[in-house]
């Protein structure tokens, strides 16, 4: 859920028909004792990332959350060979480390997640930089109306507007749930959009691009909405999350 390319490997994109058209396999979990559910969490939490069908994400696990990848694997970086390129519309372009992120101020946000395809994550802590710092910092240029996100999965894009990325509830996401964001979430950085569907908020995140036009990300070319508010777009009807 998901987003340079030049550098990364090429990911196989798998199609969300496949989630979608399975996803009534989620119903059918039990509930577990909290040692059993604690192992098929941690034991969804190893393979998923090696599952090149997704199906792995349909099963309640992580504290409600589904994992999900639309690219067959993703490779794992770390503080030694993360980094965050910020470049495009701007004065300054510039690559952050993962420790350069972690020495920013940083934003605590706790706010519910809305999945699009219904599931939902009451009171959940996201910590990271705001986005609109990094850009000021940046120095946005004339004609910039958009940014375009890219991630190291090799597959993954997501898109703002510019007057959506300045928000104070949109983080460049170090920790989730009062730990550092954990690979499978999308760490060691990805991307919050607290007041849109998940979708929006692109795990490993690794581009950040101004832009003079809005690029439509991977589930928007397949029909996701652009403007994903929770409870205004999509067709849908959720409790807006912030």
């Amino acid at each position: 859920m998901n987003p340079e390319r030049s550098e990364e490997p090429e990911g196989r994109p798998l199609g969300r028909r496949v989630f979608l058209g399975t996803l009534g396999l989620g119903a059918l979990g039990v509930v577990a004792a909290p040692t059993l559910q604690r192992g098929l969490e941690g034991f969804l939490g190893t393979v998923a990332g090696k599952d090149p069908t997704g199906l792995t994400g349909l099963l309640p696990n992580g504290g409600g959350f589904r994992y999900y990848s639309v690219a067959a694997s993703v490779p794992h970086l770390n503080a030694n060979d993360y980094h965050l390129r910020i470049g495009g519309l701007v004065d300054r372009p510039r690559t952050y480390t993962l420790a350069e992120l972690r020495a920013l101020p940083q934003t605590r946000l706790v706010k519910d997640v809305q999945c699009v395809t219904g599931w939902r994550v009451p009171g959940t802590p996201f910590e990271g930089v705001p986005l609109a710092h990094l850009l000021d910092a940046a120095g946005v240029g004339p004609g910039a109306k958009a940014i375009r996100f890219t991630c190291f999965d090799g597959t993954y894009t997501e898109s703002l507007t510019l007057a959506q990325a300045r928000r104070p509830d949109v983080l460049v996401a170090l920790r989730m749930q009062d730990k550092d964001i954990s690979h499978d979430h999308g760490g060691p950085v990805r991307l919050y959009v607290a007041p849109m569907y998940f979708y929006k908020s692109a795990k490993w995140l690794s581009g950040i691009t101004v832009t003079d036009r809005v690029e439509p990300g991977y589930w928007e070319r397949l029909g996701y909405d652009v403007d994903a508010w929770v409870g205004r777009s999509n067709g849908r009807t959720d409790e807006p999350t912030s």
